[in-house]
């Protein structure tokens, strides 16, 4: 049966845009002989569903090619994961099987269907073959880019069997039809199929759709199933030790290197040797279209491993999609394992997508200053540190630099030139990052290794007591976190804050069963379960 489905987007405040009859020539994955066309030059639309009253004939999209290149990026990173090409190129469009494509007109003529949605499809029209299109309507947006790759996806999402992803309340009541997410900043969430538009983070995602609470929709089965007859891409990097990808050093003592999370059980494994000791710099970048991950759809973690695959390190700054790793190590083979993780917003169902791995190694021997090794631990609230300087030359200047996400380092103290022990008490119990910035008399300056103090068990929330009668709960929390309340189907039934010492929580509940409470203080994340009887 073939239904109409009509998606309503919220229209902002008027941007100006070129007119452009052309078209640039993009490909995500040109050899997927499946394929989303995104026509931006304007089409003629006659013999589908949609001419029940003739034919018409829609204009271009109103988009500067910067623009359309935009929308491209974002587009074809929210369906990176599958074995689909999205192109702007009508001869792939043409070659492709007539039932494994899809044409989504971007365009500013609406008028022939009114002016109350910001885009339209049928349901699970990609596999029609009779050319049917999907429509988003770039003026209704405004004009604004990332609404229009938002609508985009979303509407072709449609036409591979997705309905909604929507929001019901403790009573399976319906709130919106559209899940509009919820957090703020670079990993601020939302579904693709709901409501993204506020959200950077928009990601494909399991959870209640349009036609009931207990209608569970996993976007990721709908669209990689039999019908639609394309699965996921293969998979590019292993993540078994012998068949590691090598990553290399070149002449500059540098490597770059790319992949792809294609499914969220999917991991990437990654060696290197160094030669010597000495420093190694690594950015870890989720693909984006801009400043503060724009357009990510992967919230990267990266595992740091020694040659007898022993855990360094475990880096996935909590308020960041993006890794770094800085840290002085002995010359060996090493491993990196690159995986897609939720966050304190975002599910990690969805959390897929392509990124790069950039690494800088500085030959230790080499530098003036022989050893200059920082060292941390918990000691009760306090965080203490101690050091170890070997140069030739006299230290003039000693800096302990802090950070909360391991890119941004601000000074802390600057302690006396012969000191090399440093005790405080950090104002909250967030996880902190830090490392010595010392100058020598010769004027040149230096970085220690980069270490991570977090505090222990005692700074998790604790529930009094797991079972309740009524609907409130009672916890005693070390410092000031958020909290979310949620059933066993995924639904957010409360949040809220909660002050340090003993705080009573409404949660919401109105019927018995299991559920999870989730806390989280900006950079952990800590669930425990209760039952309500």
């Amino acid at each position: 049966m073939k239904n109409l489905y009509k998606c309503v987007l919220v229209l902002l405040a008027l941007s100006s845009a070129s007119l452009s009859r052309s078209q640039v020539s993009l490909n995500s994955y040109s050899s997927a002989s499946a394929v989303i066309l995104l026509d931006f030059t304007g089409h003629s639309v006659s013999g589908t569903m949609w001419n029940v009253s003739g034919a018409f004939t829609c204009n271009s999209s109103g988009l500067s090619d910067a623009a359309i290149t935009e929308v491209f990026n974002r587009v074809a990173e929210d369906y990176r994961p599958f074995n689909i090409n999205v192109t702007t190129d009508e001869a792939k469009y043409n070659a492709a099987p007539a039932n494994r494509r899809i044409r989504v007109v971007i365009t500013t003529s609406n008028e022939w269907y009114g002016s109350g949605a910001g885009g339209v499809a049928y349901i699970n029209s990609f596999t029609w073959g009779d050319n049917t299109p999907c429509f988003v309507f770039s003026a209704l947006l405004n004009y604004n880019v990332k609404n229009i790759a938002e609508a985009t996806s979303h509407e072709a999402g449609h036409t591979l069997g997705l309905r909604h992803q929507s929001t019901y309340n403790a009573s399976c009541v319906k709130t919106s039809d559209y899940n509009w997410g919820y957090g703020s900043g670079e990993i601020g969430w939302a579904p693709i199929m709901g409501a993204a538009y506020g959200q950077n983070m928009s990601l494909w995602n399991s959870g209640p759709n349009s036609l009931g609470c207990n209608s569970i929709q996993s976007d990721l089965n709908i669209i990689t199933n039999s019908t639609n007859g394309f699965g996921y891409r293969t998979d590019d990097h292993t993540d078994t030790y012998s068949s590691a990808t090598n990553a290399s050093f070149n002449t500059d003592n540098q490597f770059t290197i790319s992949g792809v999370v294609e499914r969220n059980d999917d991991k990437d494994l990654f060696k290197f040797t160094l030669p010597v000791f000495g420093r190694l710099q690594l950015n870890a970048v989720p693909y984006n279209v801009g400043a503060s991950n724009s357009g990510s759809d992967l919230d990267l973690q990266v595992e740091f491993l020694d040659g007898s695959y022993t855990t360094i390190g475990t880096y996935n700054p909590g308020n960041l999609l993006s890794s770094v790793i800085d840290t002085l190590i002995s010359a060996g083979t090493y491993y990196l394992r690159i995986d897609g993780k939720g966050n304190i917003y975002a599910p990690e169902y969805g959390s897929l997508g392509s990124y790069s791995l950039q690494a800088t190694f500085t030959d230790g021997n080499i530098l003036p200053i022989r050893r200059l090794e920082l060292r941390g631990r918990l000691d009760g609230d306090l965080h203490s540190l101690n050091w170890l300087i070997e140069a030739d030359e006299q230290v003039i200047k000693q800096v302990i630099e802090v950070s909360t996400n391991g890119i941004t380092f601000i000074a802390l103290d600057q302690p006396v030139n012969a000191l090399r022990t440093y005790s405080y008490r950090p104002p909250d119990t967030r996880p902190l990052l830090y490392r010595m910035h010392v100058t020598l008399d010769n004027s040149k300056e230096y970085f220690s290794n980069v270490i991570a103090i977090r505090q222990g068990k005692s700074s998790k929330p604790q529930l009094i007591g797991n079972v309740i009668t009524g609907n409130s709960l009672v916890v005693n929390s070390p410092g000031i976190c958020q909290y979310q309340v949620i059933d066993q189907k995924g639904r957010m039934l409360s949040k809220g804050n909660i002050e340090k010492g003993y705080t009573s929580i409404n949660t919401g509940i109105t019927t018995t069963g299991i559920y999870i409470i989730r806390f989280t203080d900006g950079e952990q994340q800590w669930s425990e379960k209760f039952i309500k009887r």
